[in-house]
């Protein structure tokens, strides 16, 4: 596989990997961007991702040059697309290399906009999930 996609500066990558439904992807999109003042999202839609598991994204990216490492990413999978709170899955490929938590998409521009500045990390919203694993902010958790 060739290395990931880098986002956008001050973005964060969001990686589609269910292919099953355009409209659902385009709803996705839509959801991320209306969240936030601006889109944080560099959006990728590449099929060499469909179906992809964190494993392979860490185990890809441990091997990567170091310059061109991602720290964290999202993915936009099949529960992703099914959910109308489109919850993505936050991975880390950095510090605890597969750690994932769901965050919906109300809450991706506070969680992408600390992670991409490097304000909080990524265990630190990882932390703070529900006991479905989802991210529903600090203060409803």
């Amino acid at each position: 596989m060739p290395p990931l996609p880098q986002p956008d500066d001050l973005t964060s990558l969001v990686l589609r990997t269910d292919f099953s439904d355009e409209r659902a992807w385009d709803a996705v999109r839509a959801a991320l961007d209306a969240a936030g003042d601006h889109s944080l999202a560099t959006y990728v839609s590449e099929l060499r991702f469909a179906d992809v598991d964190v494993r392979t994204l860490v185990d890809e990216e441990a091997v990567a040059d170091e310059d061109h490492q991602i720290i964290n990413m999202f993915l936009a999978d099949g529960t992703t697309m099914e959910d109308p709170a489109h919850p993505l899955l936050a991975v880390d490929l950095s510090d605890e290399p597969g750690r994932t938590f769901r965050v919906p998409a109300r809450w991706f521009p506070d969680v992408s906009a600390n992670l991409s500045i490097a304000n909080m990390d990524f265990a630190e919203f990882a932390d703070a999930v529900d006991e479905s694993g989802t991210y529903r902010g600090f203060d409803e958790s």
